[in-house]
């Protein structure tokens, strides 16, 4: 449930120009207008249950976006039923005035590979179908160094793009300069991890393998581990374990269950596991840098 000052779930990372968005809970385009977000920037929505706290913001956010008069199409992904989902409230509200296209994901694996990143599905463990996502950023090039590029003779321009491209080039007397002489090695792409809901998943502990930052679900404390397992969720020590397992940088706690008003516990209880942890707030940004 929403409280006074906590939202139902919704996550959006900013990449370059582009919003990548995970669920769209109630109040969304709202707390997207605090945020600034922007509602015309090229958008990739992956939804990972459907259940109201995670996709009754879309209703809203798809009939501002036609008031706005947004042309770009918006991409949606998410378990099976949500084509008949938007199709039943269209039919009610009318229908975006936009191109949307939606991808119900069957099978684990990757749902879109392209301009500089993939995301890919892996089934979860909820009470019903259920999706957790893993963001992955293909390699980032290594630190150019114009100097050493100065000191082989290289002059500046086209020939310093090739080298950080990573090729060999040849200069005007022969002389052949390798990328690795001037740039450094590649750098590991960001990676971020999202559970959706779900009581600890082995795949998706597994799928979330070293990243950067793990967003998990953490509805209860370890005191009401029976109502987590009775309701397929988690408490906060068991995502604290997941992050532990998966060797991760860094764990946000989300999803927290409106009896905390103060969510102190949670996140005690997963710091003694896992110090790296922080609880989310509502319009919480979090840089990520590679």
């Amino acid at each position: 449930m929403p409280t006074q000052i906590r939202n139902p779930s919704s996550i959006v990372i900013k990449r370059n120009k582009e919003v990548i968005m995970f669920d769209c809970g109630e109040g969304t385009q709202r707390k997207m207008v605090e945020a600034r977000i922007g509602f015309r920037r090229k958008t990739r929505m992956f939804i990972s249950h459907l259940h109201g706290d995670h996709v009754l913001g879309i209703p809203g956010l798809l009939a501002t976006l036609t008031l706005l008069q947004r042309e770009r199409p918006l991409h949606m992904y998410g378990p099976k039923g949500l084509t008949d989902f938007i199709k039943a409230f269209s039919s009610v509200l009318g229908g975006p005035g936009f191109p949307i296209y939606i991808n119900e994901i069957l099978n684990p694996g990757i749902l879109y590979d392209g301009h500089g990143y993939i995301v890919s599905a892996v089934k979860v463990n909820h009470d019903c179908p259920s999706w957790g996502f893993i963001l992955e950023e293909s390699p980032r090039p290594g630190k150019f160094h114009p100097e050493k590029a100065k000191a082989k003779n290289v002059p500046e321009g086209p020939l310093w793009q090739k080298l950080q491209n990573g090729e060999t080039i040849i200069l005007r007397d022969g002389a052949l300069v390798h990328s690795n002489e001037v740039v450094d090695p590649q750098r590991k792409g960001i990676k971020v991890a999202y559970s959706g809901d779900t009581m600890p998943s082995k795949s998706f502990t597994m799928a979330a393998m070293k990243a950067d930052l793990l967003i998990h679900e953490a509805t209860f404390d370890e005191s009401l581990v029976e109502k987590a397992i009775e309701n397929v969720h988690s408490t906060a020590a068991q995502a604290a374990e997941v992050a532990k397992e998966a060797k991760v940088a860094r764990l946000i706690l989300t999803h927290i269950s409106s009896r905390y008003s103060d969510p102190a516990i949670l996140l005690e209880e997963a710091r003694l596991i896992f110090p790296e942890t922080i609880v989310a707030e509502d319009l919480m940004v979090i840089d990520l840098e590679p």
